[in-house]
Parts: C-alpha cells; sequence; structure tokens
C-alpha cells in the first residue's frame, strides 16, 4: 500500500512544485515589466526618438500666455569686438556669444532668425543628435551644416536639450507651463536621470 501511495504521490508533488515555479517566474516576468512601464510613465526616460505626450506641434502665438507681461529686452549702448554679420540686407552684430541688432542708437540682444547663415559656429556650441543627425545648439539657437555654412533652423520635436539660454520665458498653454525661447517651446523632463528640456512645439507668431 505504502509503495502504491508513494508511486502516485511523488509525481503529483513534482508537477505542483513545477507549477508553481512557473507561476512564480510569470508573475515575477509580469511585476518587471510593470514597473519598467511604471517608471518610463513618471520620469519620461525614452530614447530621443520616441514623441512626447506634450507634443503639440505648431501652435498658434495667441494660444500662448506669457507669464510677465513684457517679453525681456536687453539692449546695451555699445557691443565690444563685434563680428557685423550680413543676413537678407540687414546688420546683425555678433559679440560675447550674443547677437544684436541696432536699434535707435543702441544694441538690442535677438535670436537669429530661420534662415540666417554663418561661416563658422560660435566657440560655445553643442552637438546635439537627433534621428540620426548632428545639430548644433548655442544658446537656444539651432543650426544645421549646409555646404560650408551653419543655417539657423527650427528644433525637430522631442529634440533634448539640457540646459536653456538664462532669457527663456515661461508660459501658459492648456493650463500647463512651458519653457519659451526663440519660439521654441520646451517641455522640462527627467532624461537618463538628468534634468533636461524637450522641444514639444514651435509658437507661430502672428
Amino acid at each position: 500500500m505504502k509503495s502504491i501511495t508513494k508511486r502516485y504521490i511523488v509525481p503529483i508533488a513534482f508537477l505542483l512544485a513545477m507549477t508553481v515555479q512557473v507561476n512564480a517566474q510569470s508573475r515575477i516576468t509580469t511585476i518587471k515589466k510593470d514597473n519598467r512601464k511604471t517608471t518610463t510613465t513618471i520620469t519620461k526616460t525614452r530614447t530621443v526618438t520616441t514623441p512626447s505626450r506634450s507634443t503639440k506641434g505648431r501652435i498658434a502665438s495667441n494660444r500662448v500666455t506669457y507669464k510677465t507681461p513684457k517679453k525681456k529686452v536687453i539692449s546695451v549702448r555699445n557691443v565690444p569686438n563685434r563680428t557685423v554679420v550680413r543676413h537678407n540686407g540687414q546688420n546683425y552684430y555678433y559679440s560675447n556669444n550674443k547677437y544684436y541688432t541696432q536699434s535707435r542708437g543702441r544694441y538690442i540682444v535677438i535670436a537669429p532668425k530661420v534662415g540666417f547663415r554663418i561661416n563658422v559656429l560660435p566657440i560655445n556650441y553643442r552637438t546635439v543628435r537627433f534621428n540620426n543627425h548632428n545639430y548644433y545648439n548655442v544658446n537656444g539657437i539651432f543650426y544645421n551644416q549646409v555646404d560650408n555654412e551653419y543655417e539657423v533652423i527650427e528644433p525637430e520635436i522631442g529634440t533634448i536639450v539640457y540646459e536653456l539660454p538664462d532669457d527663456y520665458e515661461k508660459v501658459v498653454l492648456d493650463g500647463e507651463t512651458y519653457y519659451e525661447y526663440a519660439n521654441v517651446l520646451y517641455e522640462k523632463i527627467q532624461y537618463d536621470g538628468t534634468r533636461a528640456y524637450e522641444v514639444v512645439g514651435i509658437i507661430d507668431m502672428n
């Protein structure tokens, strides 16, 4: 009798043990997957090619509210050691990593417009790689190399940078706060455990 009982009980116990082990492995795998998804959702850690949930695309300027009623304007009386760059019949003055235009005897800091070209990048440029292409960021202005020149462009949605120029603006869109510079809209995110800013839209000025 003991021999018969042992013959049936041992295989059954073995099968039960295997079933429990398989189920346990399945639960662990599921938990790991869930944790990974949760982490991605909370920290927004992702590859650069993944579009943001906050992607806005092109935005009419009347939809954006600036937190300060007047736009920051920086002007100086003189621009020492300046380099003159001519574009579309207008002179721009480059000095101390900033571009200026002249108005009423003063020099006003501006962001060069899309299409503006220079022969040599400023020394403080940073290379930004996105969609297997290198762009160059200088104080919030993006350049693309065209032959032997560098042309100002609008960054692609999803491009990530790690800092913004000092004179960025805080804006509100659809009840959420974003950051704007040179008509580019950024969202603050965590990327690979570091604070960063992702391009989520371009503001069309009316």
